[in-house]
């Protein structure tokens, strides 16, 4: 039995995924980028410098982290690193990206698949949110003569939480996550220039130099998401992993995970917040990232099978035979691996490269009862991004105060010769983000990107091998095949951004 989910909602991007049922289980799955953007065939031919802006484009929700990627490959290129001042406000733009990133996913986008939101049209308590809130449900499923929640909307019916506490409590953070967004992205505009799409990204650091003013107001609002994360995320994410442990046991996809690392602590990027590396079996191996090549059999952008990114093309082939998907094939030594919070959450752990993530992550586990074994699954997933989000918020109060005050260097000059090439390895809140530039005659002549959810996402390669999202599906039960929450919530817990995969 074929079920197709198309589009699959609550996530970024245009994504369909189908499943071979078989006694209730899904035998195979098969994930589709449906749309072609075609930005690194915008990019040849431009200044190099257009880059950083044109990239950050690829996506609404993580810009920052596609400038940041185009900043470290136009750096390599031109031989140029950022001064202190310049590596601190990148580390805190880049940090406040992904707060707002994780905070955004677990409640507007994951947690309505486990949250029971028709509990508010029953609230009876005080609380002005929520009251505000079940009126305006009540007046919307009245008008659609349906018993709408509105504006959770459109969703599967399922076995939700049915702790009424839990669920009311989770739905006024869901609000409160609004407003939590709204702060981060007021702290990409004080450092960034503006947001979405930061005008202070340049090569050789950030364009803002910092003053006491826009440290604190900084601060105040990090101050607030802070609290946040402590008293509302990580709780809410333990009780969703209390009520569905079963979810450990579910989605584990291929095992083998991939990262780039992030957050430079020393000027040479020796050192970095989140490690990277290949995680494996327990262990972590050095990255080595000319083993990256991408497969395109099944993709309709083109026959270019076997390439590095280095030298990749991109050659839209919309009627190409038996491919079923706008997004590339990325693979690491020829494995599929997957990327994201989880792999860095995994491979700084397995490296004791951060104490104060491992203590939080062993501490949350053991609430839950698991070990680090039970990581690689779907909730492993959800658990890594809320870890990973407190840790971050953390360092960002510790990079605001090693900044230079009035001290103008935030970035270093530099010159665009008449060719060179460089290489970006940096990370998306959603994984591993790669970009790749060479410079002819003081223009771009080639820009590849592999992006996150071209690994995750990816379809089947040359050699026939499922992507990391198809292989986490494979197993799943579907009790319904007119409501497979069970496989969305698995595709959830990748935190897709088709946008940037077909970019």
């Amino acid at each position: 039995m074929r079920i197709t989910i198309d589009p699959v909602t609550r996530i970024e991007g245009h994504l369909s995924i189908s499943l071979d049922v078989e006694d209730g289980r899904v035998k195979a799955a098969y994930s589709a980028g449906t749309m072609f953007r075609g930005f690194e065939k915008i990019l040849e031919g431009r200044d190099p410098l257009d880059a950083i802006q044109i990239t950050q484009r690829i996506c609404g929700v993580c810009p920052v982290d596609h400038g940041v990627a185009s900043s470290l490959c136009l750096e390599a290129a031109l031989g140029v690193t950022p001064p202190e001042n310049g590596r601190l406000l990148r580390n805190l733009v880049l940090g406040a990206s992904f707060v707002q990133s994780h905070i955004l996913h677990f409640y507007q986008l994951a947690a309505l698949d486990f949250v029971d939101v028709a509990a508010v049209l029953t609230y009876t308590g005080n609380d002005q949110q929520l009251l505000s809130l079940r009126d305006w449900a009540k007046a919307e499923a009245e008008s659609r003569k349906e018993n709408a929640v509105a504006p959770f909307l459109p969703r599967y019916s399922g076995d939700y939480v049915t702790d009424p506490d839990t669920n009311l409590g989770a739905i006024k953070h869901y609000l409160q996550a609004l407003q939590m967004h709204r702060l981060a992205m007021e702290m990409l505009a004080i450092f960034g220039g503006k947001s979405p799409h930061l005008s202070g990204l340049v090569p050789g650091g950030v364009s803002m130099v910092p003053t006491i003013d826009a440290v604190e107001s900084f601060r105040s609002r990090l101050k607030e998401i802070r609290a946040f994360i402590t008293s509302a995320y990580l709780p809410d994410l333990l009780a969703v992993a209390q009520a569905y442990p079963e979810y450990f046991e579910i989605g584990q996809g291929p095992g083998s995970l991939l990262a780039y690392g992030a957050f430079p602590e020393d000027s040479a990027g020796q050192k970095r917040l989140l490690g990277g590396g290949l995680y494996r079996d327990g262990s972590v191996a050095p990255l080595d990232a000319s083993k990256i090549r991408e497969d395109t059999k099944f993709s309709w952008a083109g026959d270019t099978s076997g390439l590095h990114p280095s030298g990749g093309r991109t050659s839209p082939t919309p009627h190409k035979p038996d491919a079923y998907s706008w997004v590339k094939a990325p693979r690491y030594d020829g494995s599929v691996v997957e990327v994201g919070p989880l792999a860095r959450v995994m491979i700084t752990h397995a490296g004791g490269a951060n104490p104060a993530l491992s203590s939080l992550l062993k501490a949350s586990l053991q609430q839950l009862g698991r070990s680090p074994d039970a990581m690689v699954s779907m909730l492993g997933r959800h658990l890594a991004r809320a870890v990973e989000c407190k840790v971050i918020a953390d360092c960002c109060e510790a990079w605001l105060d090693q900044l230079q005050i009035g001290n103008p260097a935030s970035s270093r000059d530099y010159t665009i010769p008449a060719s060179a090439s460089g290489v970006g390895l940096s990370e998306a809140a959603r994984g591993a983000l790669g970009h790749w530039i060479k410079v002819s005659n003081r223009v771009i002549g080639h820009y590849e990107c592999v992006v996150p959810t071209t690994w995750n996402c990816s379809p089947r390669d040359d050699r026939g091998q499922p992507g990391a999202v198809e292989q986490a599906l494979e197993g799943v039960s579907v009790g319904d095949r007119s409501n497979p929450i069970e496989a969305v919530r698995v595709v959830r817990s990748f935190d897709p951004c088709l946008a940037c995969a077909v970019h």
